[in-house]
């Protein structure tokens, strides 16, 4: 039996406050100085909530975002952040076509699971046509197909306390201490997708926005610890119908480029939310102990978390 959510109603003071600090930081926005201050950083936090608060009230849990025809798939999918994880263990997974992948799901749940491709495309299965949204500005529409994340959660099992799901992935962006980054490497290939089209740009460039890069080693550790990219969401967006585990996109296996083997597809919100290599789901009560504990790598480095559109 799905577990009942216990999601907590919009308060009306708290979506006051939220909205009078989202006036006071749109008024201030050409403040540089502001915004860095702590009373800043707190000001912007409110926006953030007030934007959440307005979603949750105006949508509810299953609200779907608009899915399109066919006819209206992107010729050339352009992949965000990261497109050829350097890791060694990665690398060795896609040399084998994944044969050897697990998804580890863990934390706060009944039963953990060890699930390997073939598990996945054994349980239900959902496509959908939507529309990727980037924090930069593009988008782009896919045909995705994967297992909906409510039934992985279901079969783990929830514990009362949980609250978040966080999806650990195989991509490295930098390593914590000691070494020196090489300069990145071309990993323009898209592997069966149709060519780009001409002028369209080689590179995905999320990894760029925040002024970092990620290292183009094969994942030689001695250069210090790495920081491999991290999610969450909340258990209202982990059991929207729309929130997959993709593996396929356009009827193909998912490629490297776009996330392979497995990504998420939360359609309600921008694309840095998509978590792409994903190896471990772990289940939680608090983001605190979460990298930094802002609930992802970017929020860390200052993006919000609730990224809703």
């Amino acid at each position: 039996m799905r577990p009942r959510l216990h999601i907590p109603r919009p308060h009306r003071r708290g979506f006051l406050t939220a909205a009078a600090g989202l006036l006071g930081a749109a008024a201030l926005g050409g403040c540089d100085r502001f915004a860095a201050s702590p009373m800043g950083q707190r000001t912007l936090k409110l926006g953030e909530d007030a934007n959440l608060f307005v979603q949750r009230l105006l949508l509810t849990p299953a609200s779907l975002a608009k899915e399109f025809p066919d006819s209206e798939i992107s010729p050339w999918f352009k992949p965000n952040g990261t497109i050829d994880p350097p890791d060694r263990a990665y690398k060795a997974l896609a040399a084998t076509r994944f044969e050897g992948f697990r998804l580890r799901v863990d934390g706060l749940v009944e039963r953990p699971q060890d699930l390997s491709l073939s598990d996945l495309r054994a349980l239900p299965a959902r496509t959908q046509t939507t529309r990727h949204d980037c924090v930069e500005g593009w988008s782009a529409i896919g045909k995705w197909t994967g297992v909906p994340l409510s039934e992985v959660l279901q079969r783990a099992g929830l514990k009362p306390d949980a609250r978040y799901i966080v999806f650990h992935c195989a991509d490295t962006m930098e390593y914590a201490a000691g070494g020196e980054e090489e300069p990145e490497t071309d990993t323009t290939a898209n592997p069966g997708m149709e060519a780009r089209p001409e002028g369209a740009e080689n590179q995905a460039s999320d990894s760029q926005a925040a002024g970092a890069e990620a290292p183009a080693d094969e994942g030689d550790e001695a250069q210090g610890i790495p920081v491999r990219y991290y999610e969450s969401i909340d258990l209202t967006d982990a059991y929207h119908p729309q929130t997959i585990l993709a593996y396929d996109l356009n009827g193909q296996a998912l490629p490297v480029s776009n996330g392979a083997p497995l990504r998420l597809r939360v359609e309600r919100q921008l694309g840095y939310k998509q978590a792409k290599y994903i190896m471990r789901i772990e289940v939680t009560e608090s983001l605190k102990r979460i990298g930094d504990g802002g609930g992802g790598y970017w929020e860390d480095r200052g993006y919000e978390w609730y990224a809703g559109i």
